[in-house]
């Protein structure tokens, strides 16, 4: 990986990165992403919040403690404003709306959807049209649980392309990225987009729709409606 092009904003407080898929936050198998960013970068990081390790897209890290506890605060509270892209197969029976109810652990050690309110996920979307059987999802949640997003289009009968674990479609990855930051840092309102046509498996979005192009080029200026 290659800090050079993965650093997308830089402040004396944080960067933000560009993760790609396929690394894992933390050291497992190999140097995870948190190591390889302080040696690249010669300088101790904190990180504030987490995606999977086959999400790719916008990450958070911190260049100090109190820069790390301030921003996991905004993170815990729900003033960081994230949207995500995801591409799915089917066709679910509304294009937008709402994802919601409680979430636990099936006997597969799966996620499902329940109709409870124990760890209650919440869930907006947009999808629109790509190729024949197979949609672009601009995701906002409004909670943080553990595979939401994936458990989310799972129970619209829309698993994530390259999501196995959840029964998607067959592809090199999975498609989840996180495309868009928004929350305000001293007294600034920061909004940050990827670039998704350096990232191989979302690059075709630039070639699509004028509907799809304006959703990417001011996803935040979409129909969301705080809970």
């Amino acid at each position: 990986m290659s800090i050079e092009h993965s650093i997308l904003h830089q402040h004396r407080d944080f960067y933000v990165v560009d993760k790609p898929a396929g690394i894992g936050m933390h050291s497992d198998q190999g140097a995870g992403l948190m190591v390889q960013l302080s040696e690249q970068l010669k300088q101790p990081l904190w990180p504030v919040h987490r995606l999977d390790k086959d999400t790719s897209g916008l990450l958070l890290v911190a260049r100090n403690a109190d820069a790390a506890a301030s921003l996991s605060q905004l993170f815990a509270k729900q003033q960081v404003s994230k949207i995500y892209l995801a591409v799915a197969s089917g066709k679910p029976k509304k294009k937008q709306g709402w994802i919601q109810g409680g979430m636990r652990k099936s006997r597969n050690g799966n996620w499902i959807l329940s109709r409870d309110r124990e760890h209650f996920a919440r869930t907006q979307f947009f999808s629109y049209h790509l190729d024949i059987g197979e949609r672009l999802y601009l995701l906002r949640p409004f909670s943080g649980r553990t595979h939401q997003l994936r458990v989310a289009l799972k129970s619209l009968s829309c698993p994530i392309t390259g999501d196995r674990r959840y029964g998607g479609a067959t592809a090199s990855r999975m498609l989840l990225h996180a495309y868009a930051l928004r929350f305000s840092w001293q007294q600034q309102m920061i909004t940050l987009t990827s670039e998704v046509a350096a990232v191989d498996s979302f690059s075709k979005l630039t070639d699509s729709t004028d509907e799809i192009r304006q959703a990417l080029a001011q996803p935040f200026d979409l129909k969301w409606i705080t809970p």
